[in-house]
């Protein structure tokens, strides 16, 4: 058994003819593990959702191979039953409640305990007893929620997942892919929120104009990106010596009102250098803010830029 929940290789999908049509995906290459949560980050139109609907038999690709669950999507009709979908606009026949429709959805994926859809139900506050047709756009969405995780199927696939979720939704949603993980299940979602792709994924794929730009690890996005570094002295320094610090641009030193010096820079890459450097003369203060994912997604999509020291840069 392939140890890989996705494998795409030089995967391909144009919409239109050849002269006039629009390309979607440009040769995607594209490997999840099994048990990974993999978060797929891009603006519109870079090509996740068409991924995804490829990922689902929806579409068919232009070219290339598609892997799933080590099936091709196309031959294997089973391989959906181990699948969970929600899109970011889950629609379903509003004429059903909500019991209704995923009980209904539950046997069709081999019976799910009502228990289960009762648990998920309470977790989300989401009344079963009501018609969907007269649910809210956050209350149907619940309902696709439940029915994607009520099966604990081995790979969840979430394309903008929590469109319509209040925070504290988005919180429960949250906690929902954490336990998928906690149980060994591949979670591949894609989403705006970067905060809860940066607290639920450990590997993220960026994609830009149906290529891929970069797939790593989380953790190591964030300690290779750029760090806002602000160390307070409580005497004159020697600038010099930081400006030859590699890793460290854009060095500013201010005096403060005591005499003392406030030195804000830039750096990217690993402290150890500074900090032993700074440890020369007296210090009094130290901040170094962390970067957060969306400022590391839009560096790759060359939106970032350095304003008085406090952004990280383009590139």
């Amino acid at each position: 058994m392939t140890d890989l929940a996705i494998e795409a290789t030089g995967l391909v999908k144009r919409y239109g003819n050849a002269r006039t049509g629009r390309t979607a995906l440009a040769g995607l290459d594209l490997a999840v593990e099994r048990g990974q949560v993999f978060g797929f980050l891009g603006p519109n139109g870079a090509g996740k959702t068409t991924t995804i609907r490829l990922l689902l038999d929806l579409l068919r690709p232009t070219a290339g191979s598609l892997r799933v669950l080590g099936a091709d999507p196309r031959d294997s009709p089973k391989t959906r039953g181990r699948v969970g979908y929600l899109a970011g606009d889950f629609r379903i026949d509003g004429r059903q409640t909500g019991h209704e429709a995923l009980t209904y959805l539950g046997d069709l994926r081999g019976g799910v305990p009502a228990a289960r859809i009762t648990e998920l139900a309470e977790r989300l506050d989401l009344d079963l007893g009501r018609r969907i047709g007269t649910l809210s756009k956050g209350n149907r969405q619940k309902i696709g929620v439940v029915q994607a995780f009520m099966h604990r199927p081995e790979l969840l696939i979430l394309d903008e997942p929590t469109s319509g979720l209040d925070p504290f939704l988005q919180q429960r949603f949250v906690e929902l892919v954490q336990e998928a993980d906690g149980n060994g299940q591949t979670v591949f979602m894609s989403s705006h929120v970067l905060s809860e792709v940066q607290r639920t994924c450990r590997r993220v794929g960026i994609i830009r104009d149906g290529e891929l730009v970069t797939v790593a690890d989380v953790e190591k996005l964030r300690r290779s990106a750029h760090r806002t570094i602000e160390i307070t002295f409580a005497s004159e320094i020697d600038t010099a010596v930081f400006d030859r610090l590699p890793g460290l641009q854009n060095v500013t030193v201010t005096g403060t009102p005591d005499g003392g010096r406030v030195l804000r820079a830039i750096l990217t890459g690993s402290p150890d250098t500074l900090v032993k450097t700074a440890a020369r003369f007296e210090v009094t203060g130290l901040l170094a803010e962390e970067p957060e994912l969306e400022e590391i997604f839009f560096t790759f999509y060359g939106h970032g830029s350095h304003t008085n020291g406090t952004k990280g840069p383009a590139s």
